[in-house]
């Protein structure tokens, strides 16, 4: 089975419970967890907001992964983030602040790039905090 993993953050209200919520829920949808990084406390990156925590979290499923985004996407849901995708005049995503983000990484060694879902995730190399933490469960 595949590995999986996810990063999750949260910059409002509880960070800390929301993170926890919504790991009780993964576990839930994936069974135990393998491996979890170190909580981590970012900056907001391109916008203005309260600072997040995030951590990354590793799994084995033989869910696809189009299923397992409409599964986070649903847990989202049901934790109050209503905000949908905005994107800029130059086409650049704009971002907001949150109540929970789950992103898929990566699964597995698979590379795909749909209009919906692209892995491994661009920003892993994009954004300084997710290597280490990805790195940190690599290694567990």
């Amino acid at each position: 089975m595949p590995k999986l993993y996810l990063l999750l953050g949260s910059n409002l209200g509880d960070r800390r419970a929301n993170l926890e919520t919504a790991l009780e829920r993964l576990d839930a949808l994936f069974g135990p967890r393998l491996a979890q990084s170190s909580v981590a406390e970012t900056e907001a990156v391109g916008f203005d907001g309260p600072a997040f925590l995030n951590t990354v979290v590793c799994y084995r499923t033989r869910r696809a992964p189009l299923c397992i985004l409409r599964a986070v996407k649903q847990i989202e849901w049901e934790m109050g983030r209503r905000d949908a995708p905005e994107y800029g005049p130059d086409g650049g995503r704009i971002y907001h602040s949150r109540i929970i983000d789950i992103d898929l990484l990566r699964y597995g060694r698979l590379e795909m790039s749909t209009p919906e879902l692209t892995l491994p995730h661009p920003q892993v190399a994009g954004r300084a905090f997710v290597a280490p933490l990805l790195a940190e469960i690599e290694r567990k």
